[in-house]
C-alpha cells in the first residue's frame, strides 16, 4: 500500500489481547487488565508519552480441544489474531509505537500482518528462554503458542502460516531468537540448518547482555527494515520472575535484561512490542505486575529521551558513542522499505552451544 508512515517519537498506542487460546491452560488472558491496573498508561505519560488506549480484542480462552491435540484451539487462535491484525493496522497507521499487551505469544502473526499492511518486511526480536520452533508434528503438548517461531517463518499449522498473504511472515535472516535455552530435539536440527539468528543465554552472559542485544538487533536487518520486540516473562530467570507458565531456574536475570531491553527499545526501527506470558493469578500482591510496568517504562523513557535531544545534544551523544552502536537515524519510514539483501546460511549463523537445561512443557 503506497502509504507514507509519518512515526511519531511521543506516541504510544495501547492494545489488549486478553488471550490464552495458544497456551497450556488459562490464566495469561487476564495480563492486560493486570498491567493496565499497574499504571503503566499513568508511567508512560509522566514520561512524555501520548498514550491512545485502542482497548482490548475479543477474549479467547484456552480449551482442552482433544479432538486436535496436535495444534489446540487453532480457530480461537486464529480469531484472535484476526482481531490483534485490525487493531495494529489502525495504530500503526497514526505513527504510534505499538505496545501490545498479550496474552500467549501465540498472537504474533496478528501483529505481524497488521505491521505489514504498511511495510513490506519487517523483523522479529524473540525475547525468550524457549525458541517456540515446534511443528504440529513435532509438539509433544499440541499448544500453539510453542510454535509460533515456526509459523512466521512459513512452518507448522497450515491455518496459521497461510494467516497472512505474505508467506513467510518473517524471512529467517531477519529474526533474532534472544535468550533461548529450553529446545526440544527436533528445534535444536531446526536450528542447525537455519540463517534464523540464535543467540543462547550461555553465550549472551560471555558475551555481555548489551553487546550482544546490540548485534542482534543490527542482524536483523534493523538498518533496512523495521523490526518487533516480542517479550516473552519467563526469559528472567526465577526467582527474579514467577508470574508465569514455566517458573525455573535460568541462566539471565532482571540485570541482564534491563540491558539488553535498553538496547532493543533504544532503536528508532522499532514499531512495536508484544508484552506475552505474564500470569496474573500468580503474582500476589501485582509485584510482578509493577516490576513489569518498571522495566518497560524505564527503557521507553530513555527512548524518547534519545529521540527528541535537542539536535546539538544528539550530536554530543552521537561523538560519545562508538559507530556500531549509534542507532539508525530518522522515524519516517516508507510503506515500501528497500528489502534487505539475503545472506547465505553460513554468513548468518552466529555462534553458540544448547544449554542442557530441560526443553519446556510449553513446547
Amino acid at each position: 500500500m503506497a502509504v507514507k508512515i509519518h512515526r511519531d517519537p511521543k506516541k504510544v498506542a495501547l492494545i489488549g489481547v486478553p488471550s490464552s487460546a495458544g497456551s497450556h491452560g488459562p490464566g495469561a488472558e487476564r495480563a492486560p487488565a493486570a498491567l493496565r491496573a499497574a499504571g503503566l498508561a499513568a508511567r508512560l505519560e509522566a514520561a512524555g508519552y501520548e498514550v491512545v488506549d485502542h482497548g482490548d480484542t475479543p477474549t479467547y480462552l484456552y480449551q482442552p480441544d482433544e479432538e486436535h491435540p496436535r495444534a489446540r484451539n487453532t480457530d480461537a487462535v486464529v480469531q484472535a489474531m484476526s482481531a490483534l491484525r485490525a487493531k495494529a493496522e489502525l495504530a500503526v497507521k497514526s505513527g504510534a509505537l505499538l505496545l501490545i499487551l498479550g496474552g500467549d505469544c501465540a498472537i504474533t502473526p496478528g501483529t505481524v500482518a497488521g505491521v505489514r499492511r504498511y511495510y513490506r518486511e519487517v523483523g522479529v526480536f524473540w525475547m525468550d528462554r524457549d525458541a517456540d520452533l515446534n511443528t504440529p508434528t513435532t509438539t509433544p503438548s499440541g499448544c500453539v503458542h510453542g510454535m509460533t517461531v515456526a509459523h512466521l517463518i512459513g512452518r507448522g499449522a497450515a491455518e496459521i502460516v497461510r494467516f497472512s498473504a505474505d508467506m513467510p511472515m518473517v524471512r529467517e535472516p531477519n529474526l533474532a531468537l534472544y535468550g533461548i535455552e529450553r529446545l526440544d530435539p527436533p528445534e535444536e536440527q531446526v536450528l542447525l540448518s537455519t540463517p534464523l539468528r540464535a543467540y543462547y543465554a550461555a553465550d549472551i552472559l560471555r558475551r555481555g547482555p548489551a553487546a550482544t542485544a546490540r548485534e542482534a538487533v543490527e542482524r536483523i536487518h534493523s538498518q533496512q527494515s523495521p523490526f518487533i520486540l516480542h517479550y516473552d516473562v519467563d526469559v528472567i530467570s526465577s526467582p527474579d520472575f514467577t508470574a508465569c507458565g514455566f517458573p525455573a531456574e535460568g541462566s539471565l536475570d532482571a540485570s541482564h535484561i534491563r540491558e539488553a531491553l535498553a538496547q532493543v527499545v533504544a532503536s528508532p526501527q522499532l514499531l512495536a512490542i508484544e508484552l506475552c506470558e505474564y500470569f496474573p493469578d500468580l503474582d500476589e500482591g501485582s509485584a510482578a505486575a509493577r516490576f513489569l510496568v518498571d522495566l518497560f517504562a524505564e527503557a521507553l523513557a530513555a527512548r524518547l529521551r534519545a529521540l527528541t535531544a535537542p539536535p546539538v545534544e544528539k550530536e554530543a551523544q552521537a561523538e560519545a558513542t562508538p559507530a556500531a552502536e549509534q542507532p539508525a537515524a530518522g522515524l519516517t519510514a516508507d510503506a515500501e522499505p528497500v528489502a534487505a539483501q539475503p545472506e547465505s546460511a553460513a554468513a548468518a549463523a552466529v555462534s553458540g552451544s544448547a544449554s542442557d537445561a530441560t526443553a519446556s512443557a510449553r513446547e
